[in-house]
């Protein structure tokens, strides 16, 4: 597997300050970490209009890892994921994966052996740590850096990472020296080297409100277009209605090109979100713009570090920002009963920057918990569409096993 010279440096250094700090009890962390062993099966059926075969794609990631147990600060993880095909491989894994397979929609779910993670953790106290490897980076709702949890290949960064409070609430630092993206090892997609520093600083207050303020500065070494400026704020808050509860969430941002971008650009992104909830079913519905330009290429609102799959629709219709913007009006409803989990969503999608109409998508899923190591999924995304791109439906099942 490709491995950054860099990156094996910084885990080599941090492995080797971990140990000198805790070298006498080195053993007895090890003896009493714990380790966890997970499989994810999932079928997923794409049929999509402009080709002429659908796709089938039956994986199985089999994850293995292992913590050691804190001792004077210091701990350590290392996970490894395996990704195979099972019962076939009818699919275009993207990027370049699966060359010979060109005549299917894509299925970004690459075979291989990776190290998912591979970190070295330090806390100085209950309120601050330093966490130095291979990691996953959550923030917020994912909108701008996620895992891509969906994809059996996660994404993954090689990063140094921060968590400390400040002015009564928390704050997050990283800084990035390269990406493990969901197209695996074995293409250049899959890896890109990065100068990127993130921030993020979220305070509570009063058991309902929450604001979120951040910086996100992305120098991507390997695609140009794909650094950007990003600054923007969050607020979330909720109200109660006797036994119920009304939601509401605001957020906005302003983005700009970075280093070795192409293209000078301005472009913004709000979203709203409303919701009611019920006692066993909770509706909500928001509305969320990323701006562009039809008359300049390059020139929309990007999300290259995001868990794109949560958001604009399940069929993956709106992964990269069309030029004039996008508009995404939705509705839905979720809820719980007997023991499943479901939800129903709709999506109307408009150009932000023009007329234009690009279609509506339904999306629903049902999941259950069947014992307590064993879980299952069904899931579906229907996208309608309209001036671009075309009409695609998509149907997965999922089984997961933890132990």
């Amino acid at each position: 597997m490709k491995r950054s010279v860099k990156t094996v440096t910084i885990l080599a250094m941090g492995l080797s300050c971990a140990v000198s700090y805790v070298a006498d009890s080195w053993s007895q962390s090890f003896s009493d970490g714990d380790v966890n062993l997970s499989f994810r099966y999932r079928f997923e059926h794409v049929d999509q209009d402009n080709f002429n075969r659908d796709a089938n794609a039956s994986t199985l990631r089999t994850r293995l890892n292992y913590k050691t147990a804190t001792y004077n600060g210091f701990n350590f993880f290392i996970e490894a994921d395996n990704v195979m095909e099972v019962f076939g491989d009818n699919y275009n894994a993207g990027a370049g994966n699966t060359p010979n397979n060109g005549q299917y929609p894509v299925v970004a779910d690459p075979t291989g052996t990776e190290i998912n993670q591979a970190w070295v953790n330090y806390a100085f106290n209950d309120n601050t740590g330093v966490k130095l490897g291979r990691q996953r980076i959550l923030l917020d709702n994912q909108r701008f850096v996620g895992g891509v949890g969906w994809r059996q290949n996660e994404q993954t960064y090689d990063a140094i990472s921060l968590n400390t409070g400040l002015a009564g609430g928390k704050l997050f630092m990283s800084y990035i020296e390269n990406v493990n993206r969901i197209f695996g090892d074995d293409v250049a997609a899959g890896d890109h080297d990065h100068q990127t520093f993130l921030a993020n600083w979220s305070n509570k207050w009063n058991d309902r409100n929450k604001l979120t303020v951040y910086y996100y500065k992305i120098d991507n070494e390997e695609l140009a277009a794909f650094s950007t400026a990003t600054l923007g704020a969050s607020f979330k808050t909720h109200w109660p209605m006797g036994d119920n509860k009304f939601t509401m969430g605001v957020e906005f941002v302003q983005q700009s090109d970075a280093h070795n971008n192409p293209v000078n650009y301005d472009a913004n992104y709000a979203r709203l979100d409303l919701g009611l909830v019920l006692e066993n079913v909770t509706f909500f519905g928001g509305y969320e713009v990323l701006e562009g330009d039809a008359s300049k290429a390059g020139a929309a609102f990007r999300t290259p570090l995001a868990t794109l799959h949560a958001f604009n629709g399940w069929a993956d219709q709106f992964l990269g920002t069309p030029g004039a913007g996008l508009e995404d009006t939705f509705i839905g409803a979720k809820g719980a009963v007997e023991g499943f989990k479901w939800l129903v969503k709709y999506h109307q999608f408009d150009a932000e920057s023009s007329s234009g109409d690009f279609g509506s998508e339904l999306d629903f899923s049902i999941s259950k918990k069947l014992s307590k190591n064993f879980s299952a999924l069904v899931k579906a995304a229907q996208y309608d569409a309209a001036d671009i791109k075309a009409d695609t439906n998509k149907y997965w099942f999922m089984l997961n096993a933890n132990f």
